[in-house]
C-alpha cells in the first residue's frame, strides 16, 4: 500500500508553511532530496529566527513576520504545517491557483518506501496508546518506533537508514486534514468528542477528518464500540472492521467487541489471541486506560504480533509525565497530575477514574460546553478550586449540576494547590484534569504543566509516577 517513491524533487519549489516542529521538519527532508525551500511564517520570534537560519543553511530561502497573499509564480507545491487553519488566505490562494497543498504527514507517506504505519487519532488518549503501542513493537523485537503528533516529525522517521520496518504513528485531525491518500495496514480511533471546531468548523467535518484513516480498504479499521460517533463512522469503512470496548455487550458483532474485558481479564476474539493480560497487572491505571490498552493490543494482532509482548510491554507501560501521573503525597492525599486532559471529554475520563477528588480545573475555553462533564462526574468531585479565564463557566455549569460541590477561584497555580491541600481530606485525589486549554494564564501547555507538579511537591514528597490510589474497585 505504501507509494512509489522515486520521484525527483530537485528541480521542484516548495513553499514550507510555518517554522515548527513538523515544519521544520519538512523543510530539512525536501532540501535534503534536492527541493528548493522556502519557510514562512507569520510569525518573527527567536523560535522562528533560528529555524530560518536553519532552513538558509541547507540551502533554502526564508520569509517570516507575515504570509504572503498568495503563492508566486515559481512555488509548485505548498506543504502546510497542521495547526494553519484551511481559510488561511494563503492557503486558500494556493488552491485557487492550482497548488496542491499537503501536510508534512502526506509528504512523509509519499517517502515511506517499504514502512509499514499502524495509526491511531481520537479526541483523547492518542498519546498513551501510541506509546502502549511502540512499547509492544519493541517488546516483540520488531525494528519500529513512534512518530508524528508524538513528537518526531514523520518525516525524519521514514528516511532513518535503515528503514524502519513499521511506525506506530500518532495523528491529529490537523494532520489528517491535509493526509488524503495515507493508507496505514491497520488504524484505531479511540473516541470522537467535540474539539477544535473552531477548525474545522463544526463536528462532522472534525469526524470525517479523523475517519480518513479507514478510506482505504485494504486498512483494518479498529474502533471504540462504547462511542456512538466513532461507532457510526466505523459501520462506513471500507476494509475489515474490528471493534474493541470496555462494555462486552456493545455492538461489534456477535457476544460484542472484538477486544474487550471479560472476568477482568483483556481478551483478543477478533484475531484468535484469546487473554491477553489481567486488568489488575495493566500499568496504566483508570478505565481510559483500559480501553487505551485494548486500541494498542488490536491494532498489534492486525500487525501479527503474539499475545507474550503484548502482555508484557502492557504490564511494564507507566504513562508519561502528566498523564495521571503522582506528584505528591501530602497528608494521606496524592496529587496526581492529568495536565493532559485539555478538554471536557478528557477530564470527564480522568475524573471518573478516582472516587473523591479535590478537582483543579480552568483555563482557555475552546468553545465548549462543561454542563455534560459535571453531569458525568458530579459524583466523583468532593470539592473544585477552579483557575483561569474558564473559571466562571465551569463555575456556573457546577452550580447547576452539581450546587452542593464547594468551589473556590484561584489566581494561580500554587494558590490552586494550595486551597485543594485544605480541602483535601485523607484518602482524596488532588486531581488536575483542566478541561481547557493554558494560553491564558501560562506561555503554554507545557510551562502550565510543569507548575503543578512544582507546586504539589512544594508540599510534600515526589509521587515519582507511583500508581495512584483511591481508584474505583
Amino acid at each position: 500500500m505504501s507509494p512509489a517513491t522515486g520521484d525527483s524533487w530537485a528541480a521542484r519549489r516548495v513553499a514550507v508553511v510555518g517554522a515548527g516542529v513538523s515544519g521544520l521538519g519538512a523543510a530539512r527532508a525536501l532540501a535534503a532530496r534536492g527541493a528548493a525551500v522556502v519557510l514562512l511564517d507569520g510569525a518573527d520570534g527567536d523560535r522562528q529566527r533560528a529555524a530560518a537560519a536553519e532552513v538558509v543553511g541547507l540551502g533554502g530561502t526564508a520569509r517570516l513576520g507575515g504570509l504572503p497573499a498568495a503563492p508566486g509564480p515559481d512555488v509548485d507545491l505548498v506543504v502546510t504545517s497542521p495547526g494553519l487553519r484551511p481559510d488561511t488566505p494563503y492557503l486558500v490562494a494556493a488552491g485557487a491557483a492550482g497548488v496542491p497543498v499537503l501536510g508534512e504527514v502526506e509528504l512523509a507517506w509519499q517517502w515511506t518506501g517499504a514502512t509499514r504505519w499502524l495509526c491511531v487519532t481520537g479526541t483523547n488518549g492518542k498519546t498513551t496508546t501510541t506509546e502502549m503501542l511502540g512499547a509492544i513493537l519493541a517488546a516483540a523485537g520488531r525494528s519500529a518506533t513512534t512518530a508524528g503528533n508524538i513528537g518526531t516529525p514523520i518525516v525524519e522517521a521514514v528516511g532513518a537508514r535503515p528503514p524502519y520496518e513499521v511506525l506506530a504513528v500518532e495523528l491529529s485531525s490537523f494532520q489528517l486534514h491535509w493526509s488524503a491518500s495515507v493508507a496505514p495496514v491497520a488504524a484505531a480511533i479511540l473516541n470522537i468528542a467535540d474539539d477544535h471546531l473552531d477548525w474545522h468548523g463544526g463536528p462532522a467535518a472534525y469526524a470525517d477528518a479523523k475517519a480518513r484513516l479507514w478510506a482505504h480498504p485494504e486498512t483494518i479499521a479498529i474502533g471504540n464500540a462504547d462511542d456512538p460517533v466513532v461507532a457510526e463512522r466505523l459501520a462506513a469503512a471500507a476494509g475489515r472492521q474490528v471493534t474493541f470496548g470496555l462494555r462486552s455487550g456493545a455492538s461489534g458483532g456477535p457476544g460484542g467487541p472484538g477486544l474487550t474485558v471479560e472476568d477482568g481479564v483483556l481478551v483478543d476474539r477478533a484475531f484468535g489471541g484469546g487473554r491477553l493480560l489481567p486488568v489488575a497487572e495493566l500499568g496504566a491505571t483508570g478505565p481510559h486506560n483500559v480501553a487505551n490498552a485494548l486500541a494498542a493490543a488490536a491494532l498489534a494482532r492486525a500487525y501479527g504480533i503474539g499475545v507474550g509482548p503484548i502482555g508484557a510491554a502492557l504490564a511494564a507501560f507507566r504513562p508519561g509525565a502528566h498523564r495521571n501521573q503522582v506528584v505528591a503525597r501530602v497528608d494521606g492525599v496524592d496529587f496526581v497530575d492529568d495536565s493532559k486532559a485539555t478538554n471536557p471529554h478528557a477530564a470527564a475520563a480522568s475524573l471518573a477514574a478516582y472516587r473523591s477528588v479535590v478537582w483543579i480545573a480552568g483555563g482557555l475555553n475552546k468553545g465548549l460546553s462543561f454542563d455534560d462533564l459535571i453531569v458525568a462526574v458530579r459524583d466523583h468531585v468532593r470539592a473544585a478550586v477552579l483557575i483561569g479565564r474558564c473559571a466562571p463557566e465551569v463555575a456556573a455549569a457546577m452550580a447547576r449540576h452539581a450546587p452542593d460541590v464547594p468551589v473556590e477561584a484561584a489566581s494561580s497555580m500554587d494558590d490552586a494547590v494550595e486551597a485543594a491541600a485544605k480541602l483535601a481530606r485523607p484518602g482524596d485525589t488532588g486531581l488536575l484534569p483542566p478541561a481547557a486549554a493554558s494560553m491564558d494564564m501560562f506561555r503554554d501547555y507545557p510551562e502550565r504543566a510543569d507548575r503543578f507538579p512544582l507546586a504539589a511537591r512544594a508540599r510534600g514528597g515526589s509521587g515519582d509516577g507511583a500508581r495512584p490510589g483511591n481508584l474505583p474497585p
